[in-house]
Order: structure tokens, then sequence, then C-alpha cells
């Protein structure tokens, strides 16, 4: 059996990859997961989109999750009358939200967010376009922030704001966002991601509106505010999964912060049993060129180290010159990195009591298969909670949930080594329902005569939480099973 890739890779769609065959080859190339970037594009295009994933899964036999990543509150400056001006270090610049829309000039520019003159004082550092240009805030009068410019460079139209530190109070969920959430209802994403999260509060505002959309997706939060890594355990716990964002977090704390950052969001999302995503700028280089850089490769490598569960692309899928090439160059890192001894060994939970049953048996399959000799284990599920939780343990071996659930399907795509496998799970009996497990996992070529698989499942199908159940298969000839 060819060695399987633990690690999940998201890809952001665009115009480079609207070419079905594009979208094909990248589905062959072995994206799990597609993100919609709701800051760009029509509600159509998103349609579009999904609905050409959906047809591809059916194509390619791979289910492929959808991540819809909503825009959140865009803190930026107007336009300049020539579309862009060259600040100087140590000159005099202005924000204003009096100014017009495109009167920008080389000493000032209008604001998009009302509230920024009241929410920043003298000594406050602003950091425009990614943190490139860094403004301090000499003095505040009316709506107009007056500053020294401490970094130049170029800045043209539309550049966001970022505070260092953090503190500026725009809302998580805008009206933009709100209307998105209705077309995201549409499509039936499977994930959601909500930008700029402050706190719980917010997570359980987006869970509000989208159960009323009548959408069931998991929830995301984009650790991307400063504030929001002092309350890191609340908005984890409110969700389903997080996104390390370093564009902008990186921006608000520094990047030299960051690497520290994504550790420790990465360990804690583990540790409270949620999902997490690795993002921005992975393979950057590769929008241009065929090969990534060295930093790349380490960067990637070490996000897997670390105990990702996904590692997403942007741009470099969405628009850049080589959607294919990036996503097999990033699956070859994965692929390498996970064969290290470090990455297959996991103390978690190794001291807990567990005062669940399902959990109990999870965990005890974990333990079983990373101490006898396995090809993998099989999770009978209806929710996606078993295959979770086996998921945040560090291995070698591929973790196959089995459901007729689609959402569970399209939950467990992001989750680190579990492979989604639709079963009907009809059969009351419960050997026969083994060999038609072992017969499906054949025919799709993960398994083979003489291997050996861990399963755990409900002594009743499609109950959520019953899974009290472990045995030991093995792939006996004509599809029979032996159970031990």
């Amino acid at each position: 059996m060819t060695a399987l890739r633990r690690t999940k890779i998201v890809a952001t769609l665009g115009p480079a990859t609207d070419d079905l065959e594009v979208l094909e080859k990248l589905f062959y190339a072995g994206i799990d997961v597609v993100r919609l970037n709701f800051s760009h594009g029509k509600a159509q295009d998103h349609i579009d989109r999904a609905t050409n994933v959906r047809a591809m899964a059916k194509k390619t036999g791979r289910r492929v999750g959808i991540l819809a990543d909503l825009q959140g509150p865009k803190i930026r400056i107007a336009r300049f009358v020539n579309d862009k001006v060259w600040l100087n270090e140590g000159q005099y610049f202005a924000l204003d939200i009096n100014l017009g829309e495109e009167e920008g000039d080389h000493g000032q520019v209008g604001i998009t967010y009302e509230p920024l003159a009241r929410e920043v004082k003298q000594g406050s550092r602003l950091l425009l376009d990614d943190g490139r240009i860094v403004l301090s805030v000499d003095k505040v009068e009316g709506g107009r922030v007056s500053c020294t410019v401490v970094v130049g460079g170029e800045l043209s139209n539309n550049k966001g704001i970022n505070l260092q530190g953090g503190g500026l109070s725009a809302a998580a969920l805008t009206d933009k966002d709100k209307a998105d959430i209705k077309t995201i209802a549409e499509i039936q994403a499977d994930f959601v991601a909500i930008s700029f999260p402050r706190s719980a509060a917010d997570m359980h505002e987006a869970r509000i509106l989208l159960d009323r959309a009548g959408c069931s997706a998991s929830l995301i939060a984009k650790m991307e505010r400063a504030e929001a890594l002092e309350v890191m355990d609340e908005i984890i716990l409110a969700s389903d999964g997080i996104m390390v964002a370093r564009g902008d977090l990186g921006v608000e704390i520094g990047d030299a912060n960051l690497p520290a950052a994504q550790k420790k969001l990465i360990k804690r999302a583990r540790q409270l049993n949620r999902a997490v995503i690795t993002a921005t700028q992975m393979m950057e280089s590769m929008i241009e060129n065929a090969i990534p850089t060295r930093a790349e490769v380490f960067d990637v490598a070490n996000a897997v180290v670390d105990g990702t569960d996904a590692i997403m692309l942007s741009a470099e899928t969405a628009m850049g010159k080589y959607p294919i090439q990036t996503v097999e160059a990033m699956s070859r890192i994965c692929l390498e990195t996970e064969k290290q001894s470090s990455v297959r060994v996991s103390k978690h939970r190794v001291d807990m009591q567990f005062d669940r049953v399902d959990l109990a048996v999870a965990m005890g399959a974990m333990y079983m298969a990373n101490h006898m000799d396995t090809q993998g284990i099989i999770s009978l599920t209806n929710s996606g909670s078993a295959p979770l939780w086996m998921s945040r343990i560090s291995s070698g071996l591929p973790i196959f949930a089995f459901s007729n659930q689609e959402t569970t399907l399209g939950k467990v795509t992001l989750y680190r080594g579990v492979i989604p496998v639709y079963l009907s799970l009809e059969e009351s009996d419960q050997q026969t329902l083994n060999k038609v497990v072992l017969a499906t996992l054949k025919n799709l070529n993960y398994a083979k005569l003489g291997d050996t698989y861990i399963i755990t499942q409900g002594d009743l199908n499609n109950i959520v939480g019953g899974t009290n159940t472990l045995k030991v298969l093995s792939v006996e000839e004509a599809d029979e099973s032996k159970e031990t």
C-alpha cells in the first residue's frame, strides 16, 4: 500500500483553478479541503466552485471538504488621487475619516473605519499594508489621526490597517458576512472560518447565524488578533477548530513572536480536541516559481512536526502559475517529515481517566495501534467524534472513518490522519458488516491479504456516542475477516 499522508492540505480556489482539468489534477495531487475566500468574488462564483468540487468528488471518488472563509472586518485606508504615494521616513502623514474616498495624497488619506480616532492615542503605532508601512501617532483631533512615518515606502489604495498590540474594536461579523452566511448555507459548506474573533461570544454568534440559515458546518476561528491570544482557550472551546492566520497575527504581535504563538496555538488546540490549520505564505514563492524555497520547505515541515492538522495554500493555488506543482511539493514535504519518529510518538492523555466509554475506546484503539503490528484503524462513526479523538494521538497509521453521514464525512476531511469512507452501515449483523468494511478497503487499494486492522464501533449503528466495541480484524481470502 502506498504511504498515506496524514497532514491535510487546504487549497484556496480562484481563477487559476476554475478550469475543470486543473481542478481534477488538484484532486489527484492530493488536496483534502478547498477554501472559498469570500473576501473576493461574487456569491455565484463561490456557488459555482462548490458545485464543481462536489461533482469532482463524485468523479474521482475522493471526498474533499469545503471551507468558506468569511471576510470579516476590513479596516482600510481609502484611495489616492494617483492610486499610490511614496512615504519617507520622518515625514508627516494623516489618516482622516472626513477626507473623501479618493482624495488621498502625499500627506493624508481617508479611512473606512470611523472609530479609529477614538481607539488610538499619542504613541500608538499603526501598521499599514501588512506592516510594510509603520506610523507613530502624534495627535488625534476629531476624526483626524496625525502621524509621523517610522517606516516608509510605497503605499497604494485600500491597504489594511492594524494597531500594534491589537485593541481595535471592529465586530468580527459584518453585514457582508451575515449575507454571505446565506450563500454558505446554500452551498452546505463543511467548514466556516470566522475572521478576527475577539472572544467566544463572536463564535457563538456565528454558530447561531449558521443554525438559523440551516447550515451545520464546523466553525473555524481565525486567530489573527493579539487580544485573541489572551483568551485562546475560550475561543478554541467555542469552535470546532482554529486557523493560525499568520498574516494579521504577525503584524499585531510582531514577526519575532509568531513562531512561539504558532506552536502554542497548535499544541493547545490538540490538547482541547480541536482541529488546527496553519496558514499564510507557506509556499508563497511558488506563485511565480515552480519549486519552493528552502525556507518554505522548513516552514511546512515545522508545522507538521508541531502537529498541525492541515496546512493551507492561498494565492499559491488561487492565482499562482503552478497550483498543481505546489500541492505536489507540499505533499512530498509532509510525507518525508511524517517519517520522523518524533511525529509518530504521543503521550497525549496517557495519564488521564476517561469519563466516556466512546472516548476510552478511541484512546484504547490508538494505544493498541502504536504498540502492535497493524496497518491502520477503522472507526465506524456517526458523529465523527471517535476519529477526532484518535487523530489527536501522534501515529504513523491511517484512521479510516466509515460513515453514512455526509456532514460527518466532510468534517473528518480536516482531521490529521483521518480518511473519510462512505458506507451505508445498513447491515445489522456485525460479522457481515466487518467483511464489507474490509472489502471496501481492499477495493480502494488501502488493504491487502494478510493485513490487520483495529476496528471500533457500537453495538447499534447510527447512534451518536455509541462506540463501545474494539476488535482486531485480519484480511483473509475472498474478503473474509477473522476477529480476535
